[in-house]
């Protein structure tokens, strides 16, 4: 009798598992909260909906079963004691207490006629990219210590990128951009891109995206060599340029401390943010495409949750921070002057309403040299500074992404993978029509064309508008309208139904002053003194 006892009370400890493993997996892996289908009455909607979080449910479960695939584990720096801080640990004694392959990664190249240096890693971690602001340019396998090829442009030169493998990058000149092959031959000069400032490149669209000095954003197909958008910001020169790796979207940071997010299919910019109150020094989106990393000229480093497009914390730097780079592991480094400071669990605390992060998880620099950009190396634990007397390669245990997938990027592929990885690629390229903010929208059914079809062929359907609304639900200082402007206005976010609501604001208000001037006029000038004075 003793046999079903044991089974009842194994059951309720299966189940704790169950629901432990699928709480860890949605924490890990999911994104965000689950719909509450619940309150929703229709039938069919809230089958698709439990549907689509069953989907989410199960691939979450997956994600999470296939760790046990991984061979490697990341380690970080952890503190022995409550008085033990991890950025007081040293390079020179990091590198005395790691293997030999891996102290080998620490280096520093001293090119101090020709700074200061921009760099940029290829998407597989093997290849490094140098451009020094004098006409320097320099390709490296940095493992090995072989030079690819060097270039002297004897011009200015502001940005170089890797494109979509190591056989070719692009170089921002003074006044054009050129493109060249690994052995350092020009190929081509993208002479409709005038006086560029920065470049990035979208892998999955083959799209090399350039902002101009005078303000254009531009996108060009390496593939065709087909320039497919010019876009005027209207803002002025840019300060800053990233790439969301989540939806393939531009944010580019301005002077008068906004942030703007532009898509190739639009000609207005799909977001726009006040985050600093000064000038944007650099711009780092985090590779699930959660979070935003910016600093400014006001001495600050803030911590953006682009899906709500809410500040989230807020950091002081004792100088403005010159580059920002967040790796593949959550780490984020910020260089300000000529110090460096990486930063550990700044979104994990973002997530769980922990409060701010009270340290840095490590520090390095101040030898008196000016930190220009910085980029992590994919898959290493290594953190690339380009100053304004060379490079150095410093060692951050923890930063890298342990476990690979080949058939994404490959970093020990050889040149017949290289070939066909090239040659997949273009097969599986992704149009430009593609970018936008949600890119789960592919392959779902487009019920809003389908409703607007239906409407356009009524012809006594009125077309429903939010802010005209607004219009007659109530007058004065509480009025639904100023409410409206009210509360978008606390967001410091800029989208097309706040500026129609500004626009009708301001009408109303003209309108109103017209009707006051009328009604003094008819009192004359003698009962002119007790009208309304504003309105």
């Amino acid at each position: 009798m003793a046999a079903p006892a044991k089974a009842k009370a194994a059951a309720p400890t299966q189940q704790h598992q169950d629901n432990k493993r699928i709480m860890e997996a949605k924490r890990k892996y999911g994104r965000g909260r689950p719909v509450n289908t619940y309150h929703v009455r229709d039938k069919k909607l809230r089958s698709n909906l439990q549907a689509v979080e069953e989907k989410y449910k199960a691939a979450s479960l997956r994600a999470k079963d296939a760790e046990i695939l991984h061979e490697h584990e990341a380690g970080f720096l952890e503190p022995q004691g409550e008085m033990e801080r991890t950025y007081r640990v040293r390079q020179d004694e990091i590198a005395a207490n790691v293997g030999v392959e891996t102290a080998k990664k620490k280096f520093e190249l001293r090119l101090e006629d020709f700074g200061p240096y921009r760099m940029d890693y290829t998407r597989n971690g093997r290849e490094l990219l140098l451009a020094g602001r004098k006409g320097h340019v320099a390709t490296m396998d940095w493992r090995n210590g072989k030079l690819g090829c060097e270039l002297h442009l004897r011009e200015t030169v502001r940005d170089a990128r890797w494109l979509h493998n190591n056989q070719y990058f692009a170089v921002a000149q003074k006044k054009s951009v050129y493109i060249y092959d690994s052995k350092g031959v020009e190929l081509h000069c993208l002479d409709r891109i005038v006086e560029p400032c920065f470049l990035e490149f979208l892998p999955y669209h083959f799209l090399l995206a350039s902002a101009q000095m005078s303000g254009h954003l531009k996108y060009t197909d390496t593939s065709t060599g087909q320039l497919v958008a010019e876009i005027p910001t209207k803002v002025g020169a840019p300060t800053a340029l990233a790439q969301n790796p989540w939806n393939a979207i531009m944010h580019v940071g301005h002077q008068n401390g906004t942030v703007t997010l532009w898509s190739p299919n639009t000609e207005a910019p799909l977001v726009k943010a006040l985050v600093h109150r000064g000038p944007v020094r650099s711009i780092a989106i985090d590779r699930q495409g959660r979070y935003m990393v910016s600093t400014g000229q006001d001495l600050r480093m803030q911590v953006w949750d682009i899906r709500m497009y809410r500040e989230v914390h807020s950091y002081s730097c004792y100088q403005p921070g010159s580059s920002v780079s967040i790796s593949d592991r959550g780490l984020t480094a910020v260089g300000w002057g000529t110090q460096v400071s990486v930063w550990r669990g700044l979104f994990d605390a973002a997530a769980s309403d922990q409060g701010k992060v009270q340290s840095p998880y490590m520090a390095c620099g101040g030898d008196g040299q000016r930190i220009e950009n910085m980029r992590w190396c994919p898959f290493e634990d290594v953190l690339g500074v380009a100053h304004d007397k060379g490079f150095a390669s410093i060692i951050v245990p923890g930063a890298g992404e342990p476990n690979f997938d080949a058939l994404e990027v490959n970093p020990y592929e050889n040149p017949k993978q290289r070939q066909e990885a090239e040659v997949r690629g273009l097969l599986h390229k992704l149009q430009p029509g593609m970018i936008s903010l949600d890119p789960t929208f592919i392959g779902r059914v487009d019920t809003v064309s389908d409703k607007k079809n239906r409407e356009e062929k009524d012809l006594d359907h009125t077309p429903e508008d939010t802010i005209e609304k607004l219009k007659n639900r109530g007058r004065g200082r509480n009025s639904a309208l100023r409410k409206y402007l009210r509360k978008k206005g606390r967001r410091n976010v800029i989208d097309e139904k706040l500026l129609k609501a500004q626009t009708l604001h301001k009408e109303r208000a003209a309108r109103a002053k017209e009707r006051l001037k009328a009604e003094r006029e008819e009192l004359g000038p003698a009962l002119a003194r007790f009208a309304k004075k504003d309105v």
